[in-house]
């Protein structure tokens, strides 16, 4: 590859953005970070990689919702202070860890709103990966078995997390379209031209001999 590039993707609950990510990664050879990204900011950070997995499901379960918006500004708070475990600065950690990551190789990142995380970088294409509620109840229901009307609260539930997760660390709408380079549909697309599409994409954007 002629340049490193990171390609950023967000997604909505079974648009497969996950799937897509790591087809793109696969194709391109390069590397994958999910939660992997969590481990990272573990390490360095000093703190216990538990304790970034706990403080998540809380949020995700007891009210990230109604937390104030605290946009991320890229300060890290140290040891001395009682908020060096709070989820912000957890957030801080893992946002360093995607910017070390954006500097010194080429990779995919699902999630963590590493699209504004990175979005002062030249070298970052940010993807959201969308589709309508009836695919996106098809995608799901292969991978958890739920009667429909809970699969479809669960869904609600996941995408809010997501929706109130970026907004409270970017200040910005989760869908907004403004917020990303490219969006789409994978319904229309399927999983494989979406990952075309990204390289297409990024042929246009940093040149045509980008993956050589």
């Amino acid at each position: 590859m002629k340049r490193n590039i990171v390609i950023t993707i967000a997604r909505q609950y079974g648009s497969g953005g996950r799937t897509v990510g790591e087809m793109l990664a696969k194709d391109l050879g390069i590397h994958y970070y999910d939660h992997e990204l969590i481990k990272l900011a573990s390490e360095e950070s000093g703190i216990n990689e538990s304790l970034f997995l706990e403080t998540d499901e809380k949020m995700r379960n007891n009210g990230f919702f109604k937390v104030p918006v605290r946009v991320y500004t890229g300060e890290i708070i140290g040891p001395s202070s009682k908020e060096f475990t709070s989820e912000d600065n957890l957030f801080a950690f893992q946002a360093k860890s995607i910017k070390k990551l954006a500097e010194t190789t080429s990779c995919v990142i699902v999630g963590r709103a590493a699209d504004f995380v990175l979005r002062d970088y030249d070298n970052v294409l940010s993807v959201f990966v969308h589709a309508p509620h009836d695919f996106l109840v098809e995608q799901a229901a292969k991978v958890k078995s739920l009667p429909k009307d809970e699969l479809e609260k669960f869904m609600a539930r996941e995408d809010k997390y997501r929706a109130s997760y970026y907004e409270h660390h970017t200040g910005q709408k989760w869908t907004d379209a403004m917020n990303y380079d490219l969006c789409l549909d994978s319904s229309k697309l399927g999983f494989e031209k979406c990952v075309e599409a990204i390289k297409a994409h990024a042929k246009v954007r940093f040149g045509e001999d980008i993956f050589d």
